[in-house]
C-alpha cells in the first residue's frame, strides 16, 4: 500500500521533540535506582518476555490487506508521519475494554482490544494508534517489559525465577514511571493526527463509553483545563495509585497536560517543521530541573508506600543478579528485548 507523495510527515523527528518533562524527569529518576536496569534486561534474558510475547500472538488475529484493511492503513499512516523505518506488525484481540499496548523493541507488534475498533471512530482509532507508535518511536520498551511481567505476578503468575527480587516496589517505582510516560504520547498522538481535540475526544469515549456521543467535548476540556493534581489531592499520593494498579495517569490529568502543552504554541512549532531531529539530541546529562526532583521523590515515595527504602531495593537487585550470574542463566531467552504498553 503506497502513501501520497505529499502525505504530512515528521521528518526524522527526535522523541525528545515531544517528550513531556515528568517523562524525561521519571525516566532519570529510575536510573537512580542502583541495578534496575541490569535486573530489567536479566528478566528478558530469562525468556519471561518471551512467554508474554507468545501469548498475545497466540490469542490474536494479524491485520492486514484482507484483515480489516482500514484499520492497517491508519496504522501504516500514523507510522509513516512519524518516520518509523518498519511498520510494526499489527494485531486484533477480544476484550471488552477500550485499549491498546505496543510489545516488542527490535521486533515491536501492536495489539488492539476489539472494543477499541467498536468504540472508536477512524479519527479515535488514529489516536491510539498514533499513541502506541509513540511508545515505538521513544523505546519505552525496557521498562514497559518488566512491567507486563510484574502484572503477571500480580494476578497470580508464580514466576520462581523472581524468588528474591523486591517485587511490590519494583512494580511501584514502574507504574509511576508509566504513568509520566504516557503524557509523552499523548502529544505525538496530537501531532500525528494534527487534532489535539481528537486526542480528547478519544480520551473522553474510552473513559465514558458508549455514552459518549451524547456528551460535550467542550466541557469534557473545560474539565480537564481546570483540574489541578494539588487541588485534587493527587499529586504526592503514589501509595492510592499503585494500589489501583493505574499504568496510566487519570483521564482528566491527561487532557489538562495535553491542552496545556498545546496552548504553549510548542505544538504549533513542531506542526509547522521547527523540532529537534534524530541525531541532534544533547548528550546524557543529569536531569537537574525542578521535574526531576519532584519525580525522584515520587519515586522514592512510591518504593516507600509498600515497606522499602531506594537503598534496600538497591541492595536486594545487586543480590539477586548476583545469584542469578552464578546459577549460569537458567531460562534462556531469544535476546530479542521487546516491552508492551497499553493506551489506557
Amino acid at each position: 500500500m503506497t502513501l501520497p507523495a505529499g502525505a504530512y510527515k515528521l521528518t526524522g523527528v527526535s522523541p525528545r521533540a515531544f517528550q513531556h518533562p515528568a517523562d524525561r524527569a521519571a525516566t532519570a529518576a529510575l536510573h537512580q535506582l542502583p541495578y534496575l536496569d541490569e535486573v530489567v534486561r536479566r528478566l528478558i534474558e530469562l525468556g519471561y518476555e518471551k512467554a508474554l510475547r507468545g501469548a498475545y500472538l497466540g490469542s490474536a488475529v494479524r491485520l492486514g490487506q484482507q484483515q480489516l484493511p482500514h484499520v492497517w492503513a491508519l496504522h501504516r499512516e500514523v507510522c509513516n508521519v512519524l518516520d518509523l523505518a518498519d511498520v510494526p506488525d499489527l494485531y486484533l484481540t477480544q476484550a471488552p475494554s477500550s485499549n491498546a499496548l505496543t510489545i516488542g523493541a527490535r521486533n515491536p507488534i501492536v495489539v488492539l482490544h476489539s472494543e477499541t475498533v467498536e468504540l472508536l471512530d477512524d479519527t479515535g482509532q488514529k489516536v491510539v494508534l498514533a499513541h502506541e507508535a509513540a511508545h515505538v518511536l521513544s523505546d519505552h520498551a525496557l521498562y514497559g517489559t518488566a512491567l507486563q511481567i510484574l502484572a503477571g505476578v500480580g494476578g497470580g503468575v508464580r514466576l520462581p525465577l523472581l524468588a528474591g527480587l523486591p517485587l511490590l516496589a519494583i512494580r511501584a517505582a514502574l507504574l509511576e514511571w508509566s504513568r509520566a510516560a504516557e503524557l509523552s504520547c499523548d502529544r505525538a498522538a496530537a501531532l500525528v493526527t494534527r487534532d489535539p481535540l481528537a486526542v480528547c475526544r478519544a480520551l473522553m469515549v474510552v473513559s465514558a463509553g458508549a455514552a459518549a456521543d451524547r456528551l460535550d467535548l467542550d466541557a469534557f476540556m473545560k474539565q480537564g483545563l481546570d483540574y489541578d493534581d494539588r487541588a485534587s489531592g493527587l499529586d504526592r499520593v503514589p501509595k492510592l495509585l499503585f494500589d489501583l494498579g493505574l499504568t496510566h495517569p487519570l483521564p482528566v490529568r491527561r487532557t489538562h497536560e495535553l491542552l496545556t502543552w498545546v496552548r504553549s504554541g510548542a505544538y504549533d512549532r513542531i506542526v509547522d517543521g521547527e523540532y529537534l531531529r534524530r541525531g541532534e539530541e544533547p548528550g546524557p546529562r543529569t536531569e537537574a530541573d525542578a521535574a526531576a526532583g519532584h519525580y525522584a521523590g515520587r519515586i522514592q515515595d512510591a518504593v516507600q508506600s509498600v515497606g522499602a527504602s531506594v537503598n534496600d531495593v538497591g541492595k536486594s537487585l545487586g543480590e539477586w543478579l548476583r545469584r542469578q550470574g552464578a546459577g549460569g542463566g537458567a531460562g534462556g531467552g531469544d535476546g530479542d528485548p521487546t516491552g508492551g504498553k497499553p493506551w489506557r
